[in-house]
């Protein structure tokens, strides 16, 4: 049963029910406007037959002998299949196609003209000429003309009538069994164009839940077709190079870890936790790729630009899972002891005005107003990589949390120096809510985010003030948060 319903919702299945039903409206659709409009037009052109007729007798009586006009005729009676009969006022015949015709359309105007149909049957009445829609006593259907020539003589005309709902009828039958034809050639269209389009994307398919189990052993096979589809194949081969990479590099390191186990004693807690933050924090960056892999595979959006926004996100998220890798392995290296840090002498308020540069459209975007301390000649020793880091950690989060009290938005920064340590502190202050007290503890451990209804892009890798605490521990020195009145406090020391 599982296996039908997925075969109800394939492409291929969808792409041919579609191709039925077009085929099926179009049908019904000509149907409708066959029974509507055949008849009128039917009429319309028997009309304009006898009028033709009327224009070319009076064309014989001006150019034609007399012998020459009765063989044309002839001709044309026969040709076309109707009678004509020409007379005078005083029923004297110049020319009959037939015997006794005079009788018959004196029978037939009889009941045409006394019959209280007659006003309903006249579907044409201009000058010098009459046509009535009428029936014999037989209960056959004509069109009777009645015309007076140019040299004033009159002229009869019968067409006959064929049963034109038997015409509609016969007509429809033909266009429903063309149309039964069409879509059974629609299917075997259907079916050779879906197998073409579907082959490639259940190949895309196959090769996403592979990488939802992180194996990236299988790689779409591009070809030289600039498509969507080849594209989205192009995008996914990335991903999957780059998830294997990040993932082999994280089993390379994993085996380094296991390798200092006997040398260090706490490396098995930390790789243990280590494992488990990776792992959890990869599902839902492959879960969203494997989403947006199937948005595009099911067609969710057919536009371009739709299409193009989902593969921009399958990359964003392997983007952000290379960077959150890094970081972890970062933080790792730095809680292990396995970095050196490049000691110099700098000025921290110059880079501290360079973080805040740098961070200038986050700022002007929040309405926030930065206040600086001012302070010439601040020299510090540390390694101003790591410390650019904490700083930049530090201003962003501030920038993140920032919310308006008193109608301010405010981020301060100040200094303050330390005669007995011989270190300076560096404070970033922003206006906005306190931090309970359980969580002041908890927001220098890995991935832990107060606000965790924070969305993805807004929040972070959780892993930022796990840096700062891990850098700071390694020098030494002192780091930490303080609630403020009207907002909070972060800070560290640095050697001065």
């Amino acid at each position: 049963m599982k296996r039908l319903r997925d075969k109800i919702k394939s492409i291929r299945v969808r792409l041919l029910a579609t191709f039925a039903i077009v085929i099926i409206i179009i049908i019904l659709l000509l149907v409708f406007i066959n029974s509507l409009i055949l008849e009128d037009y039917y009429l319309y052109s028997k009309t304009k037959t006898a009028r033709d007729i009327y224009n070319a007798v009076n064309s014989y009586y001006s150019n034609a002998t007399n012998m020459d006009m009765e063989n044309e005729l002839k001709k044309v009676a026969s040709k076309n299949s109707f009678d004509i009969l020409i007379k005078t006022d005083e029923n004297i015949i110049v020319f009959s196609s037939e015997k006794d015709l005079l009788t018959v359309f004196n029978e037939m105007r009889v009941l045409t003209e006394y019959s209280d149909s007659y006003s309903r049957n006249l579907i044409y009445n201009q000058k010098n000429m009459k046509i009535n829609k009428v029936e014999d006593r037989n209960g056959v259907c004509y069109l009777l003309a009645t015309s007076r020539l140019d040299n004033d003589y009159i002229l009869y005309t019968r067409i006959p009538l064929e049963s034109i709902q038997e015409s509609v009828s016969i007509s429809n039958n033909v266009l429903i069994l063309i149309g039964i034809i069409m879509i059974g050639i629609s299917a075997i269209i259907a079916s050779i164009v879906s197998k073409k389009f579907t082959a490639p994307i259940m190949e895309l398919n196959n090769i996403t839940k592979k990488m939802a189990k992180l194996d990236f052993s299988q790689k779409y096979r591009t070809s030289n077709i600039d498509d969507e589809i080849n594209e989205l194949g192009k995008n996914i081969n990335t991903v999957s190079q780059k998830l294997e990479t990040t993932i082999k590099q994280l089993r390379e390191n994993n085996i380094e870890l296991e390798k200092d186990i006997e040398e260090k004693s706490r490396i098995n807690e930390m790789r243990t936790q280590f494992i488990s933050d990776v792992s959890h924090e990869l599902k839902t960056p492959i879960a969203l790729i494997q989403g947006y892999a199937e948005g595009l595979i099911e067609n969710v959006n057919t536009d371009e630009e739709s299409r193009k926004l989902y593969a921009d996100v399958i990359l964003d998220e392997s983007t952000k899972m290379d960077k959150l890798v890094k970081q972890l392995l970062e933080l790792m290296k730095l809680e292990y002891g396995e970095r050196e840090f490049n000691d110099v002498e700098f000025d921290i308020t110059e880079l501290v005005n360079e973080v805040i540069r740098n961070c200038d459209v986050m700022i002007k975007e929040k309405g926030i107003k930065v206040e600086i301390e001012n302070v010439d000649n601040l020299m510090v020793i540390a390694d101003q990589t790591y410390m650019e880091q904490v700083l930049r950690n530090y201003i962003t989060n501030a920038i993140k949390n920032a919310s308006e009290v008193n109608n301010e938005k405010i981020i301060k920064i100040s200094y303050k120096y330390n005669e007995e340590t011989k270190k300076v502190r560096v404070n970033v202050f922003n206006t906005g809510e306190n931090i309970k007290e359980e969580d002041i503890q908890r927001i220098w451990k890995r991935f832990y985010k107060v606000d965790t209804s924070r969305n993805r892009d807004a929040g972070g890798t959780g892993i930022g003030l796990a840096l700062v605490k891990a850098i700071m521990e390694r020098y030494g020195n002192d780091y930490g948060v303080i609630n403020k009145d009207n907002g909070v406090e972060f800070y560290f020391d640095i050697n001065c």
